[in-house]
């Protein structure tokens, strides 16, 4: 009896953390719609999906193993609600790349002042591989207009006749005309937006190029090595406490971040392409806003595995979405060393 006690004890306390699992994730998916501002643990669970998805597949695996079938159909309902989440990041096939075709490409990219280096090198290698890429209109985030003595905009320019220039490191290149062109301030930080009208061969797109504000873990971890090396203790609580207030900081101000480019863009007459560094995952509430009734250009013609984020974090963070209106042909990325974001390519049909 004493074993039979012991094992009824394990079966359920593996019963409840299917369960727990599972309500988890659930309410995860949901988390997209909860305002930061207002409900932060609620939108913060979105953040920690995979490893919630991760979980209700042992689950799964667990109780397959032990051929309890009834139980099985907790943690395998609940990964079927996870499709429409693991698509976002997600799809069977390879993406595609240039391939020569006519159409309307359009790339994002946050070149991280091109490495503040100061001769011009890695701004041109960026200028080659757009050339390559066949890019008609680029969004680029975190841009530096001069390498040293070295003009970045002339050389660009060369490429693309057309500029429009948001505020401090927002710019959008075109080989199509730009007939007019405005700021998205965000007010007292680094991040803004902007748009740009452009002539697409007599059809007038909007297109936005938008940088949100970051999550601060980064800044927080050097901030803290800095006083470390100074000789100064830090408790680890508090190191968790300051990442913590940063990361819900941060997702307050790009929540107001993105309603303010909603609203923008559901103000627009025109057909929108809204591209940019979101600084945020698929499914969050920032994602959720700013797409709105736009489409997801990975969602509808993407393949494998998507994320643009270079370091640690493999995160997907910088996207295209488009009007409904326009029909992409292609969405990929081209895995460069310049920054700590790659690249992300659309191709329009036109």
């Amino acid at each position: 009896m004493g074993k039979l006690a012991v094992y009824k004890y394990f079966s359920f306390m593996f019963l409840v953390i299917t369960l727990v699992i599972a309500i988890f994730t659930i309410f995860g998916l949901f988390g997209g719609g909860s305002n930061p501002a207002t409900g932060t643990m609620m939108a913060m669970l979105v953040y920690i999906l995979p490893a919630l998805i991760l979980g209700n597949i042992v689950m799964l695996i667990y109780w397959l193993v032990r051929r309890r079938w009834h139980w099985c159909a907790i943690p395998a309902l609940t990964l079927l609600c996870c499709i429409p989440y693991v698509s976002t990041f997600f799809k069977p096939g390879f993406g595609s790349s240039a391939d020569g075709k006519s159409g309307l490409t359009v790339a994002t990219y946050n070149v991280a002042a091109f490495g503040r280096e100061l001769t011009g090198f890695k701004a041109e290698d960026i200028l080659s591989e757009m050339k390559q890429q066949k890019v008609d209109v680029l969004c680029l985030q975190e841009y530096k207009a001069t390498s040293g003595d070295k003009s970045n905009t002339d050389s660009y320019k060369g490429y693309f006749n057309y500029m429009a220039t948001g505020r401090d490191d927002m710019v959008v290149f075109s080989r199509f005309p730009v007939k007019g062109y405005g700021i998205i301030d965000f007010g007292a930080t680094n991040n803004s937006g902007m748009w740009a009208d452009i002539d697409v061969n007599g059809l007038l797109l909007r297109v936005f190029n938008v940088h949100l504000e970051t999550t601060g873990f980064n800044r927080t971890l050097r901030h803290v090595a800095k006083l470390q090396v100074q000789g100064t203790d830090i408790e680890d609580n508090a190191i968790v406490r300051a990442i913590y207030d940063n990361y819900t900081r941060g997702m307050i101000v790009r929540a107001g971040q993105a309603s303010r480019v909603a609203s923008e863009i559901q103000q627009s007459k025109l057909p929108v392409i809204l591209c940019g560094d979101f600084n945020d995952v698929p499914y969050s509430y920032v994602y959720n806003t700013m797409k709105g009734d736009l489409v997801d250009g990975f969602k509808e013609c993407g393949g494998g595995f998507m994320y643009t984020y270079r370091g640690k974090k493999s995160f997907r963070i910088d996207y295209i979405f488009h009007d409904e209106s326009l029909e992409g042909v292609s969405y990929y990325k081209l895995n460069l060393s310049y920054s700590d974001h790659f690249p992300v390519f659309m191709k329009f049909a036109f």
